[in-house]
């Protein structure tokens, strides 16, 4: 990469960013070292992009063109690497991925080890952050996201369904006896995961025989955790009952020791599943090959629908 290059991309990061502290973060670098760079960048080109002041800054007539024209500069660098990396024999170079800490760890990790065993000349920079990050400006190659899909200007990959079950300890049922319908099972104390704006608190459910007119019922949220294995676990110490993507589960229901709640009942899965999200449309071979290789570890369906035996006339 060229050093104007190179400079215009950091021009780029600090404009997305929208502080030279973020983008310095992105690079690992010092500040005082970004902004030397973006001064660098201003007397090559002979202009000033950047009006600056303590804390902020703002872009100069000429940075807004050229931030402009950047943008189309770094999406045509980022197809042209594309292009290239559709002839190598097999893939190599950096791949940023980031996830949600259960998915990570249960699911990612595994597929991480074999596929640098078996691409050597790759680079791997995973994330793991329950928050959703912006995968654009921080310069993610692909996000795995869970439930319903928001970022409407990214590409989505569904890689598999959600199965959604009502979970709770013998210990709870026998304090609390078991529920027969949604309203008797809501006046019960739940565990709600619940992490900055997002918070599972509502259940929509339908009802036998015919499951099309699902009701929206809202949980008892006793105590609100924002780690799926904490919550699991407040679970199977009775502290209440919880609605759970079966992902999450690590073992056979019967082995974590929960029993099934509302069996028979249809839980809503509309707009939900499990995705792989990219930015680009054609993403780089490295990219395809390593969700390829997520979808091969979790099969079609999931491997962990088995953790419930019979799951599919469970819920309907």
């Amino acid at each position: 990469m060229s050093t104007l290059t190179k400079g215009l991309g950091l021009f780029l990061d600090v404009v997305q960013q929208g502080s030279f502290s973020k983008a310095a973060a992105l690079h690992d670098m010092d500040n005082s070292l970004l902004s030397k760079q973006i001064k660098k960048l201003e007397a090559d080109l002979g202009v000033q992009l950047l009006n600056r002041s303590t804390r902020t800054f703002a872009l100069t007539s000429a940075g807004k063109d050229i931030f402009e024209q950047t943008k189309v500069l770094m999406e045509t660098l980022t197809q042209i690497q594309n292009i290239a990396d559709a002839h190598q024999s097999e893939p190599r170079g950096n791949i940023r991925i980031t996830s949600s800490i259960t998915f990570g760890q249960q699911y990612l990790q595994p597929v991480i080890s074999q596929f640098m065993k078996q691409y050597p000349h790759v680079n791997i920079a995973l994330l793991l952050d329950d928050k959703r990050v912006d995968i654009i400006s921080e310069h993610f190659d692909v996000a795995f996201r869970l439930g319903k899909l928001t970022e409407s200007n990214l590409i989505a990959k569904k890689i598999a369904k959600t199965h959604f079950a009502i979970v709770a300890s013998e210990d709870f049922i026998a304090q609390h006896g078991m529920p027969a319908t949604p309203e008797e099972l809501v006046l019960l104390p739940a565990v709600v995961y619940s992490n900055g704006n997002v918070r599972l608190d509502q259940m929509s459910i339908s009802a036998p025989p015919d499951f099309n007119d699902y009701k929206t019922y809202k949980m008892q949220s006793n105590y609100c955790v924002s780690d799926m294995r904490t919550l699991i676990k407040a679970v199977t110490d009775g502290l209440g009952y919880a609605m759970i993507d079966l992902f999450n589960l690590d073992k056979p229901i019967s082995e974590a020791k929960l029993t099934l709640l509302l069996t028979g009942y249809g839980l809503s899965t509309v707009d939900t599943g499990i995705y792989a999200i990219y930015p680009h449309r054609k993403p780089t071979k490295l990219v395809s090959e390593f969700i390829n290789a997520v979808q091969s570890y979790i099969g079609t369906p999931p491997f962990w629908v088995d953790y419930v035996p019979d799951y599919k006339n469970r819920y309907k």
